[in-house]
């Protein structure tokens, strides 16, 4: 199963942007205390538009009440990791996957990276950008690992139109 994790994520907007993927894609999200806003936010509402009802997430108190409730391959998403993201293998769908990203503002601290450093990643990116934007770092990783997984029972085909819709009109 695959797992997108926020630490103490702060900005709304990407918060209800990552719920509306997590629901497209099948995948549990985990949110760890500190939120800097609330789950009623109208702005949560607006990014995940009419998903957030179908979105599976848990909230934890710390990093630790996750930690032990959790287990599975952790991997860290930070602009200190040394290895790209495309070099690690996710291809095992009974895996659970964990994918953990940081807050926007500050990431995710080196006392908590420093254990698991084999499996601290980067997205590649020139030297103009400090980081992506923290919903478009979830999408990204999220599609790569469902990629190697075959995008496991995920519709290629739009459901509410025939095959040959676009031939047809």
């Amino acid at each position: 199963m695959l797992n997108v994790v926020l630490f103490e994520p702060e900005i709304p907007g990407n918060t209800g942007n990552i719920m509306r993927t997590c629901v497209a894609t099948d995948t549990k999200l985990h949110l760890i205390k500190p939120l800097g806003f609330s789950l009623e936010e109208k702005y949560i509402k607006r990014s995940g538009v009419n998903y957030i009802d179908k979105c599976t997430y848990t909230i934890y108190e710390n990093i630790e009440d996750f930690f032990a409730k959790n287990q599975g391959t952790f991997y860290f998403l930070t602009r200190y990791g040394h290895k790209p993201h495309t070099s690690f293998d996710y291809s095992n769908k009974d895996e659970n996957i964990y994918f953990i990203f940081g807050k926007e503002s500050t990431g995710i601290p080196p006392q908590i990276l420093k254990p698991y450093i084999d499996h601290c990643m980067r997205i590649p990116m020139t030297k103009n950008v400090r980081a992506l934007n923290l919903s478009n770092t979830v999408a990204i990783m999220v599609y790569e690992a469902l990629r190697q997984q075959d995008y496991r029972d995920l519709l290629t085909e739009e459901p509410h139109k025939s095959k040959n819709f676009i031939e047809e009109s």
